[in-house]
Parts: structure tokens; C-alpha cells; sequence
């Protein structure tokens, strides 16, 4: 899957200045960090859309055509679980507006985000509230599981509810973008918040998701990014369990903040929650993401 732009108009003066090899390394950093700047400054305008917790709303039961029809039981038309969205660090569900439309453009209606506070100081407090949610999606739709798409710190949170507070039982199929699964070294200086100390290489949490998890019934697709500044080393957004069904789908050419809005990652998602199984042949098939 390759997505094709515009090229920059100063793109040939680094071709010729520069290696051919370093030239291209070169200037997909440099187009991956316009489009960053880019998204970012977006992300702004539309952040204090998100900071509410959306409107939940009851799935509409059809209509009754008779009288005699009320002693049949309707059931729901939607055979797809509910999407969750789990937005990262100091952010909330406003990153998901371009992904919620994608996904709503085909076929998936049943998408609502969580927002947890950014004050939260820790990772396991994020994944009992986000159990507590789920809980609530699975009575209120009649669904017995759910599909969650967690950006960074979210598919962290909801990692630690699927392998270590029974989430399993609820959590059909977990997405992932620019996650740190085994634990990031980028901006020391973030060391003073709490939840940053747990998303470190070696904390007591990312020990306890190292553990055996015999049995778990959830599947794992993580994407990761050949150019997510926030991850160090970058295949910390792999994720590397024996006892997971995980597949790892390598984007190429786009920094962390456009995983969760770019429209090729967005294909890519779509793919995994679709297909049947792991989902991850789908996501996959060409041998990953490339965006030029």
C-alpha cells in the first residue's frame, strides 16, 4: 500500500547535494517532520473539541411493523463489535476525528472514544477505568466484545487490561500505533511524571506485561513507525510476547502524531479489524505501509 504526494519544490537541490542514499533518508525525515508540524498544529485548533467525554447513545432498536411482531425478539443488525478509541499522553479523543470518519465510512457506526484524564499518574488506575467503559459499551449495545485502537500511551493502557485485569474476556482484537510495548528512552526530562516513569525500558509495570500470559484470547496488531521520534529504540513498538497472538506492520515514511490520521494507516486498521483471525494477514499483505 503506497500513498504518493507532492514533492517539495527545494527535493532536487537535496538530491543533488546529498548521497543518493542519505538524500532519501533525508528527505522522507524532512517530509515526515512538515507533515508532523502539520498535524500538530491542527491537532491544536481541534483539542478543545475533545476535552468533554462524548454523548454515549443507545444503539436504535427497528421498528415494530404489528402488534404480533412484539413477541419476537430483534435482534441487533450490526454483526462488527464496537470500536474503542483510546487516545495517548496529555491528549484526548479529538486525535481521532479522521479516523473515527474513516472508519464510520465503512461500516463500522459503533465507534466511541474514552478520555482519561491527563493528570492520571498511573497506567493500571487508566486500565480499570477503561475496563469500567467496556463494561458499560458491552450493556448498553448488547455486544459481548469489543475492538480497541489505542494511539501511544492508549494501547499501553489497554495492553495492561487485556493481558493483566481479565480484558481478554472483552477485547476481541487490540490495534496499536507508535506504542511503546518494551519501554521508550526519548526526553529524559518527562522522568518527573509518574506515567512516563512506567513507560520506561525495565518499569515494574512493563515487567508485569512481560510475564507469561498462557491463554489470552485477544489478538494483537501493532503498527509501528520507521520514523516515530518518540520511540526509542523505534522497535519498541513491537510487540514481543510468546504467549500474544501479535503481528507487527511496519509503516514506513510518517512520524508518531500521523499514525492515528493518516488515511493509509487508516486502511491498514480498517484491514485488521475486518479480516478474519488474527487480522494481521490483511494489514500485512504487502509486507507493510509505505507512504512517499
Amino acid at each position: 500500500m503506497k500513498v504518493t504526494g507532492a514533492a517539495l519544490p527545494f527535493l532536487p537541490l537535496c538530491r543533488r547535494l546529498l548521497p543518493s542514499r542519505l538524500a532519501g533518508l533525508s528527505l522522507a525525515l524532512l517530509k515526515a517532520t512538515a507533515l508532523e508540524i502539520a498535524i500538530l498544529a491542527g491537532h491544536l485548533l481541534l483539542y478543545p473539541s475533545g476535552i468533554t467525554q462524548e454523548r454515549r447513545t443507545t444503539p436504535a432498536l427497528p421498528a415494530q411493523d404489528s402488534p404480533d411482531s412484539q413477541s419476537t425478539t430483534q435482534l441487533p443488525t450490526e454483526t462488527n463489535p464496537p470500536v474503542v478509541l483510546l487516545h495517548g499522553f496529555i491528549d484526548n479523543r479529538s486525535v481521532f476525528v479522521l479516523l473515527r470518519r474513516n472508519l464510520a465510512q465503512h461500516g463500522r457506526h459503533q465507534v466511541e472514544s474514552l478520555n482519561y484524564s491527563p493528570l492520571t499518574c498511573d497506567i493500571r488506575t487508566a486500565a480499570e477505568l477503561l475496563g469500567r467503559h467496556i463494561e458499560e459499551i458491552c450493556e448498553r449495545t448488547g455486544s459481548p466484545r469489543v475492538d480497541i485502537v489505542g494511539h501511544s500511551l492508549g494501547g499501553l493502557i489497554a495492553r495492561y487490561y487485556v493481558q493483566c485485569l481479565g480484558g481478554d474476556l472483552r477485547v476481541r482484537m487490540l490495534v496499536t500505533l507508535g506504542t511503546p510495548h518494551s519501554g521508550t528512552s526519548v526526553v529524559p526530562l518527562a522522568n518527573a511524571h509518574p506515567i512516563v516513569r512506567q513507560m520506561r525500558p525495565g518499569s515494574a509495570l512493563l515487567d508485569e506485561l512481560a510475564r507469561p500470559a498462557p491463554g489470552c484470547r485477544t489478538h494483537f496488531v501493532s503498527f509501528w513507525s520507521d520514523l516515530d521520534h518518540l520511540m526509542d529504540p523505534l522497535e519498541t513498538a513491537c510487540i514481543d510476547h510468546p504467549d500474544l497472538l501479535a503481528q507487527n506492520v511496519r509503516v514506513s515514511g510518517i512520524g508518531h502524531l500521523a499514525l492515528p490520521v493518516h488515511p493509509a494507516v487508516a486502511t491498514g486498521i480498517r484491514q485488521a479489524l475486518d479480516a478474519p483471525g488474527t487480522g494481521a494477514e490483511a494489514a500485512t499483505e504487502s509486507g507493510g505501509l509505505t507512504v512517499a
